[in-house]
């Protein structure tokens, strides 16, 4: 049995009803803008309860955008978690401001609540809390954490659509959040495509005059921005995936439910701990054991592939600064394996994943 990690034209839904929208658009010489961005950005901000959506190019120019409209101190520190794509940190550096690594909980992945208190001083202007993996990070704890300080919130929501904190949707509990629609995403695109969240009219104002060089019409610069829009043929797209992506969420709950009755009597293998008030998008099914590369070996040989997320953390990049020790997340890189976990994937798939996994562990 050959198990790919995932299979995207496998994952697109109503292949048909997507052709003919996109050969629509088409004839129309309608690509940028237009009916189809407008009604993504409702529908997707009535999907995450917010009041505003400001679709733009990708995950990262949401970020960017997002950090530049709170208006930062400059050289002002802002806390990001060591294990996240490079971009949350990036999108600090970009903004001219100090990024600061935070150790991470080993329970799943999101930011140390722990760390993050000491890693707190006055020069500290924001926090970025990551929902990694389609894990929400603790934001009732950070949110208290940062109570009485003049600490803004950013939720960094690229993996995160449908997670739920007591069936409230992640990017509705800081300043301002952003999501991602790149391909691989649980969420994804025909090509790069982000978004900016936030229930403040003023930042979304001015958000999306950014992604539209400083306009919100043609001709109406009021400042200086970029070009960052998401392109009309992905809206569309994102519009009928939208429609049945719950179905994506239970299916992958699924394929979670197993691999955790399967796999939590292995003792060399560690298992997210997750609370179960919360809802899990479960874009990653990540575990952690000693043995990775071996075990990833071992897989592959069996014709399952598997991937890491991430191989390094960021304070170990050569290019970052910032190098303090950060024991929870020293060496995860090396330990962590991503399993297949997406809604194309079957029962029978998955049990034979966890059969392998056993097999190697009773060698």
């Amino acid at each position: 049995m050959k198990i790919k990690f995932t299979n995207l034209y496998k994952l697109i839904p109503q292949k048909n009803k997507i052709n003919s929208k996109i050969i629509s658009l088409i004839k129309k010489a309608n690509f940028i803008g237009g009916d189809e961005v407008k009604l993504f950005e409702k529908n997707f901000a009535n999907f995450v309860g917010a009041k505003n959506c400001v679709s733009v190019a990708n995950g990262t120019d949401a970020l960017e955008i997002a950090i530049k409209s709170l208006n930062l101190k400059k050289k002002s520190e802002v806390i990001v978690p060591n294990n996240t794509w490079i971009s949350t940190a990036e999108a600090v550096i970009s903004n001219n401001l100090k990024v600061i690594f935070c150790d991470v909980n080993l329970n799943d992945y999101s930011i140390c609540t722990t760390d993050l208190k000491k890693k707190i001083n006055k020069n500290t202007s924001a926090i970025i809390a990551v929902h990694l993996y389609g894990n929400p990070s603790n934001m009732g704890e950070i949110k208290k954490i940062v109570s009485n300080k003049s600490i803004k919130l950013i939720e960094d929501c690229a993996q995160a659509h449908g997670t739920k904190i007591n069936k409230r949707h992640v990017g509705n509990m800081g300043d301002i959040s952003t999501f991602s629609f790149f391909p691989g995403k649980n969420l994804g695109g025909f090509g790069d495509g982000g978004a900016i969240i936030t229930n403040n009219k003023k930042l979304s104002d001015f958000c999306l005059r950014i992604r539209n060089h400083g306009a919100l019409k043609k001709y109406d610069h009021l400042l200086s921005g970029r070009n960052s829009r998401l392109d009309t043929i992905n809206a569309a797209v994102l519009n009928i995936k939208l429609k049945s992506y719950r179905d994506v969420i239970i299916k992958r709950n699924q394929i979670a439910k197993i691999y955790f009755n399967e796999l939590k009597n292995l003792k060399k293998l560690q298992l997210f701990k997750l609370h179960n008030s919360n809802t899990h998008s479960y874009h990653q099914f990540v575990i952690r054991c000693q043995e990775r590369n071996n075990l990833k070996n071992f897989l592959k040989k069996n014709k399952i592939e598997t991937m890491i997320h991430y191989p390094y953390m960021l304070n170990e990049l050569k290019f970052f600064k910032n190098k303090k020790n950060l024991p929870k997340s020293k060496n995860l890189g090396k330990k962590i394996l991503s399993l297949p976990v997406s809604e194309e994937h079957t029962e029978k798939e998955i049990i034979f994943v966890c059969k392998m996994i056993k097999k190697f562990f009773s060698k």
